[in-house]
């Protein structure tokens, strides 16, 4: 599965480099940019398998750095669970195969985020349904997750419904990607996918770079319009999630 990485290792370390920038700049989008380029020439399972130290890292660095944990897991819990859930019941089905699909849903599901990111349009959950759409939204979280290797579909949405101030939103992010990392994780190395020692080095190779591109982001972003880069970023996942779900045709 993993013979044709080395020759995609420069690859590798530039696209980590602008996934940690990203994230820098608008505090999220390192899964969805890494797996999104990496997809262009591998399955979105192994690209999803480099990614699990770099995204584990980076999360629990945002999710240490925001104020309500206890408060924002208390509310959440439901929602993490079903992401455990979707994420192990789903890949256990696909019991570590590529599925053909996978590329081309993943092609789909940058789409469905690039389109709501650039309609700046926002939802509402009443609070009388988060109860119940909570673990939903987390089980279709977790079935996209380990389909695509992409976990932002349809939590960011959702958490960005839930009408929480901005640290508390970044922290939710961290600790809903964080658990989603995790989960993906086991799902792996359950297959064997993670266990291999070449994949455990690129890896860690790719923190280097994703920590190095997380700096320089933070430095770019009180130097650069945060809406302009969005609409950039954005546009660009437009153009890629395309590109990915027309190879699947």
């Amino acid at each position: 599965m993993f013979d044709a990485l080395p020759q995609h290792l420069e690859l590798i370390v530039l696209t980590f480099l602008l996934a940690g920038l990203v994230k820098g700049v608008v505090g999220l989008g390192l899964p969805t940019v890494a797996v999104g380029l990496l997809g262009l020439v591998m399955p979105p399972m192994q690209a999803a398998a480099i990614l699990v130290v770099p995204s584990t890292v980076t999360n629990v660095w945002q999710l240490a750095a925001g104020p309500r944990f206890l408060g924002l897991l208390k509310r959440l819990w439901g929602m993490l669970v079903g992401i455990v859930v979707g994420t192990l019941a789903v890949g256990w089905l696909l019991a570590g195969e590529n599925w053909p699909a996978a590329t081309p849903l993943l092609g789909v599901a940058l789409i469905l985020y690039a389109l709501l990111g650039l309609s700046n349009k926002r939802f509402s959950v009443a609070p009388k349904h988060e109860r119940w759409l909570s673990p939903l939204i987390g089980v279709i979280t977790g079935g996209v997750t380990a389909v695509t290797g992409v976990f932002v579909i349809p939590a960011v949405p959702f958490l960005q419904a839930l009408g929480l101030e901005k640290d508390d939103l970044v922290q939710a992010l961290g600790l809903s990607f964080t658990v989603s990392t995790l989960a993906l994780a086991i799902t792996l190395s359950q297959h064997g996918s993670l266990l291999q020692a070449d994949v455990l080095g690129l890896s860690l190779l790719a923190l280097l770079p994703a920590l190095a591109g997380m700096y320089l982001g933070t430095w770019l972003r009180s130097r650069i319009s945060p809406m302009a880069f969005r609409r950039c970023f954005f546009g660009g996942l437009l153009l890629l999630g395309a590109d990915l779900a027309i190879r699947g045709i």
